[in-house]
């Protein structure tokens, strides 16, 4: 039994010596492949037969066998490409995939590009999974495929302007007049707001020195962009082409420090003197085919006695030239996305055409208890299973998924040299099990003619 138990231990150690050589194969025909995790052979020795003595001391082999094949998950090299779907993980995460039958799928593997419906896909198809942002800004508690917007963004009509300036103590005190808005103004500036359908309107505010300390602004818009037809007629100038919007007042310190602000009266109502409003700043204002009595503040800073700040972060009146220091509004007009960016925190932010930037949605990442226990699905995907334990869903820099790189592909992680020395070890084994069998052939040879 003997001889020929060596027959068949080295058939065994043909076998897994051949199946080591197909495992190395594979890694080598996967050194240029994105993302790919090799793998190693692991063996194990059979069951011994034992040939008696005590507690079966006298114990002989029985061969090889291949008892697993385990993937090595260790970071690949990274490099760097200039398509903005190309994506890294820098860390132990997974990206989450599904097919278009909802079958779940992990990948390390981040060639990434947009099918016909702006949907984030791998070049198998398959739908990369994260969590949408809404256009208020609002992230989804569930994943889903991530899909970039395809129709136009809605516009943001403007309800907040911060005029920042110093007005000169050392200008003259007069009136403002309709009738000649520069020549009767100390100072003017201009600025483009939105109505509520996303159209813009220049409207250009004149401050006027009316007392020691004290200003008067009148906003004035074109009566071509403006519904006049709530406007009294002594707040029109039609050879301008101007109507008075609002108006207010603000006083000044004796410091030059923005003291206090007037509530807004607002010239829409019909009457040559307007309607004083309810909020300090707040105006009323009429544009043609947008929602009508748009409320727009006008905040020249933190006042001291209105708003009880210092009166000095914006608006100011010291004795020197005026001028404006900073100017901005809220609103925007309507945008298609032109192009997108990928953060290292997953989170993918879209620029429009409007000159808004705002996150459109954050790659969700996976990480597995024991990774090892992965099944290889093809298409360098991995599926979980009873040994990898559930995924654990998160997005990226988070709870240890690590971060994701943009413009950037993870190589494989073959190590060559590492394959060829696995692969001459494996073909020296094959070799010396196919001498066990000669071997053991040529004892039962000699057995044979031991009858001769």
């Amino acid at each position: 039994m003997g001889i020929l138990s060596s027959l068949f231990t080295g058939v065994s150690g043909l076998n897994a010596n051949g199946n080591a050589l197909s495992v190395v194969g594979n890694n080598i025909a996967n050194i240029s492949t994105v993302g790919f995790k090799s793998s190693r052979s692991v063996f194990a020795d059979l069951v011994s037969s034992s040939l008696g003595g005590a507690g079966g001391a006298i114990q002989t082999g029985l061969g090889v066998a291949l008892n697993g094949v385990q993937g090595d998950f260790s970071q690949g090299s990274l490099s760097t490409t200039s398509n903005s779907l190309d994506l890294a993980i820098d860390g132990n995460g997974f990206y989450v995939l599904r097919d278009a039958a909802g079958a779940a799928y992990y990948s390390r593997a981040g060639q990434f590009h947009l099918d016909s419906q702006n949907r984030i896909v791998d070049p198998s198809g398959f739908f990369l999974q994260g969590y949408q942002v809404n256009t208020s800004g609002f992230t989804t508690a569930s994943i889903s495929g991530v899909a970039l917007p395809t129709t136009t963004a809605p516009p943001n009509p403007t309800s907040t302007v911060d005029i920042g300036a110093n007005l000169n103590s050392q200008t003259t005190s007069g009136a403002f007049s309709l009738l000649n808005p520069a020549g009767t103004a100390g100072f003017t500036t201009s600025l483009t707001v939105y109505d509520s359908v996303g159209n813009s309107h220049l409207l250009t505010t004149y401050f006027t020195k009316t007392a020691p300390n004290t200003w008067t602004y009148d906003v004035v818009g074109s009566t071509s962009e403006i519904d006049t037809g709530g406007y009294n007629a002594a707040n029109i100038n039609a050879a301008l082409g101007i109507v008075r919007l609002a108006s207010g007042s603000l006083t000044f310190t004796t410091a030059g420090a923005l003291d206090t602000e007037s509530v807004v009266t607002s010239y829409d109502s019909g009457g040559a003197g307007g309607t004083p409003g309810g909020t300090v700043g707040q105006s009323q204002i009429d544009f043609i085919g947008a929602t009508p009595n748009q409320a727009i503040t006008f905040n020249f800073g933190t006042s001291v006695t209105t708003d009880g700040g210092a009166g000095m972060n914006l608006t100011t009146q010291f004795g020197a030239t005026s001028g404006l220091v900073q100017q901005s509004q809220n609103g925007f007009g309507a945008g298609a996305l032109q192009t997108f960016s990928v953060e290292t925190n997953g989170m993918v932010n879209g620029r429009f055409s409007n000159g808004q930037v705002r996150p459109l949605a954050q790659l969700a990442l996976a990480r597995f208890p024991d990774p090892l226990g992965l099944v290889r699905t093809g298409k360098n995907t991995f599926a979980e299973s009873g040994t990898s334990g559930q995924p654990l869903i998160g997005a990226a820099t988070s709870a240890g998924l690590g971060r994701v790189l943009s413009n950037t592909l993870e190589l494989s992680n073959v190590d060559l040299g590492e394959q060829f020395i696995d692969m001459i070890a494996a073909q020296r084994g094959f070799q010396a099990n196919s001498r066990v069998i000669t071997t053991s052939d040529e004892v039962l040879q000699e057995l044979v003619n031991l009858k001769r």
